[in-house]
């Protein structure tokens, strides 16, 4: 995506985006997918998980991540990982909104589809589609270049209050969590979401190159996707996005310096419709087995994410509130 303002939801731009990305992108990198999905294969012999991100993303480290748990403990012989970046996910869903009954197909999804969906008033949703499984959760932090003159995030906001348009915040998709958070943070402090300038990137290593090259004054997005640019004195962190402090991140909260500001960032799947109830089953073992194992606890462990996993009914009702509350959210703040 361009680093052009995004405000209030433009619903043309989103179509004009569905249209060339996916005809650009999602062509030839689900041709073998597809032929896969009607060579009548068992789901464990291949699966192909979609992750709707760039890589180096949030997005596209969790599904690695799943694919190598599967691949290491025999659960699919064959787990091969497509992405399809754009809109905030809505480009993949879009696409995987078509794979109907083609079972041996999956796509990676969570808060930041969710967002997306709300702003760009997606004419595709949940609906279209079969949730199957939540797995896992993390924090977002707020980072800025190691040379920048902010060293706390009081400092940060006293000169972001000054002149929001001025002041460029780089992270994921448009309506996603990082940019609901930069929104959220600017109500908490006086400043109108309209008037802030948010540059989203479609993935953790594009937001990296805008704010490191002086594109944006700060940075929001998942702590593994900065964690590195931390340890290697690239970047700094000044807060992280949660309810409390989380072990193993040496950050202090939003809301422990002022601001009552605090989303989770939850990752799980899609299943495709037109499947059968047998194939929906297969796939969810094969998700339950994956989250089970000890190289997923490890991936878990290593990324600092929270296992949050859940599946049927209850699943069911945790979407819709999740969806109703970001809706809400997206309303509220005039996105």
């Amino acid at each position: 995506m361009s680093g052009a303002q995004v405000g209030r939801s433009r619903p043309g731009w989103a179509m004009v985006v569905y249209g060339v990305v996916a005809a650009l992108v999602v062509g030839w990198a689900l041709t073998a997918s597809v032929r896969s999905a009607h060579s009548g294969e068992d789901l464990r012999s291949t699966l192909t998980l979609i992750a709707p991100a760039g890589a180096g993303g949030g997005w596209d480290t969790f599904t690695r991540e799943q694919q190598a748990a599967m691949r290491s403990n025999g659960i699919v012989n064959n787990a091969t990982v497509v992405n399809i970046p754009g809109a905030g996910g809505t480009i993949g869903l879009g696409k995987f909104s078509t794979m109907e009954g083609e079972a041996t197909n999956l796509l990676t999804t969570g808060t930041v589809m969710t967002g997306a969906i709300a702003l760009n008033e997606s004419p595709v949703t949940f609906d279209d589609v079969r949730p199957i499984a939540r797995v896992s959760e993390e924090y977002d932090i707020i980072v800025v270049p190691a040379d920048s003159p902010y060293r706390t995030i009081d400092e940060l906001i006293a000169d972001w209050q000054q002149d929001p348009a001025a002041f460029p915040f780089t992270g994921g998709s448009a309506g996603g969590l990082d940019h609901l958070i930069v929104a959220d943070l600017a109500l908490e402090v006086g400043i109108d979401p309209a008037d802030i300038t948010y540059i989203p990137q479609s993935g953790g290593g594009e937001a990296i190159q805008v704010v490191n090259s002086g594109g944006a004054e700060a940075a929001v997005s998942g702590y593994t996707e900065f964690a590195s640019q931390i340890e290697a004195g690239n970047m700094r962190g000044l807060a992280i996005v949660s309810p409390e402090r989380v072990e193993g991140i040496d950050l202090p909260t939003l809301i422990e310096q002022g601001y009552d500001v605090a989303m989770t960032n939850w990752r799980g799947y899609l299943a495709p419709a037109g499947i059968t109830d047998e194939q929906f089953a297969e796939l969810e073992a094969i998700l339950t087995e994956t989250a089970e194992s000890a190289e997923w606890q490890d991936a878990m462990d290593r990324n600092l994410w929270t296992d949050v996993f859940l599946t049927g009914p209850e699943l069911e009702q945790f979407l819709e509130e999740d969806t109703a509350q970001i809706e809400a959210l997206v309303q509220e703040l005039g996105l």
